[in-house]
């Protein structure tokens, strides 16, 4: 059974405070993070479009060189999505998936959460795998989730759209085992905060002002199909962005 990204125990709605005495007043809980992207390649058909089962429409598209390739594996009841194999040489098979710009998939300086089951071998490990990204560290800030080294341990990245410098939050743990893990970045004031299968495995204090605000397209699986396209070489499934 496929399971999403760690948004258990956030708060959702109103939650009523113990009673306090006459005229005290209930504060409202913090809101529970709106999931503005979704994918689960369930119903992915082979070169065709992904759907955002989010309800957004932040459809993914793929982008490919050199016979590059998303495949299609079953997953339990559904499907994930495989990456091109590791090669070395200038004509290297490239393949991600893009959806378009948009203004929510910009969150400023604002709180957000992104995330995606993974699996890596420990022959697929490289020195940049990039498995969601919006935006380049050069201009206009970027958030990133990667997997980066030949011990294959995650990370998250975030940029500032304004004062150059990359944070850089990175697990103490490998996750390039042959096995799925579930990993999640959160960015939250001044703290940018890495979490495997549910555990928290890297922190790491950030500007409170940083601002993420970019016109590139989401990227999976890589940046781009070019040259240096930081490519992934696993799998993934249940890739998201919430907000809050």
């Amino acid at each position: 059974m496929k399971t999403w990204g760690n948004l258990a125990g956030v708060a959702a709605g109103v939650a009523a405070l113990p009673v306090m005495g006459s005229g005290a007043i209930a504060s409202p809980a913090a809101a529970e993070p709106v999931v503005i992207a979704r994918y689960d390649f369930d119903a992915a058909q082979k070169g065709a479009t992904v759907a955002d089962v989010s309800g957004h429409g932040h459809t993914l598209a793929p982008s490919a060189v050199h016979g590059g390739k998303v495949r299609l594996p079953a997953r339990g009841s559904g499907r994930a999505a495989a990456f091109p194999a590791k090669c070395t040489g200038k004509k290297c098979p490239h393949a991600v998936l893009q959806a378009p710009d948009a203004p929510e998939l910009n969150p400023g300086a604002n709180p957000i959460r992104f995330g995606a089951t993974v699996r890596l071998a420990k022959g697929q490990t490289g020195s940049g795998e990039n498995i969601l990204q919006k935006g380049y560290s050069a201009s206009g800030g970027q958030y990133k989730l990667q997997v980066d080294g030949k011990a294959g341990r995650p990370s998250c990245v975030v940029s500032d759209n304004v004062v150059r410098g990359i944070h850089v939050a990175r697990s103490d743990v490998s996750i390039a085992d042959g096995k799925w893990h579930t990993l999640e970045c959160r960015r939250a004031g001044a703290a940018l905060t890495l979490l495997v299968d549910g555990a928290v495995h890297a922190t790491l204090a950030i500007p409170a002002t940083l601002a993420i605000t970019n016109t590139v397209p989401l990227s999976v699986g890589g940046k781009g199909n070019g040259t240096d396209n930081d490519q992934f070489h696993g799998t993934l499934d249940d890739v998201w962005i919430a907000l809050g």
